[in-house]
């Protein structure tokens, strides 16, 4: 029996067979061409300012979103700056440059240390609108001990927000008799705060103790719900539940500059189109006039063309023929001469021919979509 070490000639050993490394993702191939055009994208939007892809399919709309995440996670976007798509026209996007960190970065989320909200132990010197809670039956309908702790809940919010000049009103939104809150009002922006049972069919004590605060129409990815935990009270939390309003607002505030200069530059560029639509239609109105005055001169030269000839015709038949066809004929060639000059835009000096405003119906073929009557008509 031979022993398969030896087996190789001249008892040497066999070569070794190296697998040939890969390659890293951001030599290979994909990676390459994404950040081509993930670079490719900041460079016009650096220079355009905005990019609008109208109507793409399935996959352009996931790889258009690939690009922009890898710009985001290889640090492609321009300093101070982050790239934000937005629907355009049902399926489509638009990409654009927006100021600063995005507001759910981790780096823009309210602290969950520091900033303690002192909870009063008592219900004095209530704030009105929790005094309105307080005094509605209807609303926080639970027992009387989670009632009491809800009610210092929001008084505590309610002085903390005042204290940092928000106002507190009534709260706009509508709640089930379980819940109650209020609206804490920063810089023009209300954000409705409730406090409701948590599980207030449940038998067990510990858990039919629990409350929850909610902070209404959170955005996604943004925290608007608050629990008792083991490690935290929620009276614990009022400092982050107003950090969270306070981001909100932010950015609120910076969607509501954002819109404000989208909709200044919707309208120049509204205008701009209007100007080009009004130069068009009314270059339409003038190129109609000038094809009938060309029809009419074609027509004049044929029908001056027949009179010469006409004319020539009875000089060749003068004496020929009897005297009155020949002067019917030059009565006939007489009125066929007046009604050349007539028709003929040449018989006298053309002049710039008077247009007026085109109609919105006469603009729209040349507004590119636009709509005649605004710039939010689009689309």
């Amino acid at each position: 029996m031979i022993d398969d070490d030896s087996a190789v000639a001249g008892g040497s050993e066999p070569p070794a067979v190296h697998a040939k490394p890969r390659a890293p993702y951001s030599e290979r191939p994909v990676a390459r061409a994404r950040r081509a055009k993930a670079q490719e994208l900041v460079e016009r939007l650096v220079t355009e300012g905005r990019i609008r892809i109208i109507a793409p399919d399935d996959d352009e709309v996931a790889e258009w979103r690939r690009v922009v995440n890898y710009a985001k996670r290889h640090g492609l976007e321009p300093v101070g700056k982050r790239i934000e798509k937005v629907p355009y026209g049902g399926p489509g996007l638009e990409l654009f440059l927006a100021e600063g960190p995005h507001p759910n970065a981790r780096s823009q989320r309210p602290q969950t240390v520091g900033g303690v909200v002192p909870v009063p132990a008592r219900l004095g010197h209530l704030h009105p609108m929790v005094t309105a809670l307080k005094d509605d039956e209807s609303r926080l309908v639970m027992p009387s001990a989670l009632r009491r702790r809800s009610l210092l809940l929001l008084q505590g919010l309610a002085d903390e927000a005042v204290r940092r000049g928000y106002e507190v009103s009534k709260a706009r939104s509508s709640f089930f008799p379980r819940e109650g809150g209020v609206d804490v009002d920063v810089d023009g922006f209300a954000y409705t705060v409730t406090v409701r049972q948590e599980f207030p069919e449940s038998v067990n004590p510990e858990r039919s103790a629990r409350l929850v605060v909610e902070l209404a129409h959170g955005l996604t990815g943004r925290p608007g719900r608050w629990r008792d935990r083991k490690g935290r009270t929620l009276e614990e939390a009022l400092g982050v539940i107003l950090g969270e309003i306070e981001a909100r607002a932010a950015e609120d505030a910076r969607r509501k500059q954002e819109e404000a200069r989208a909709t200044a530059d919707r309208e120049v560029r509204w205008r701009a189109a209007m100007e080009v639509a009004k130069e068009q239609a009314v270059r339409e109105q003038l190129a109609q006039v000038l094809c009938e005055e060309g029809g009419r001169w074609q027509e004049a030269a044929v029908l001056s063309a027949y009179c010469a000839a006409l004319e020539g015709r009875i000089g060749e038949l003068d004496g020929a023929v009897d005297a009155s066809d020949l002067d019917s004929a030059r009565r006939w060639l007489e009125w066929a001469s007046e009604y050349v000059r007539s028709i003929d835009p040449l018989s006298g000096l053309p002049k710039m021919p008077h247009t007026r405003e085109p109609t919105p119906e006469e603009l729209k073929p040349y507004l590119r979509g636009w709509s005649p009557y605004g710039p939010e008509g689009r689309g």
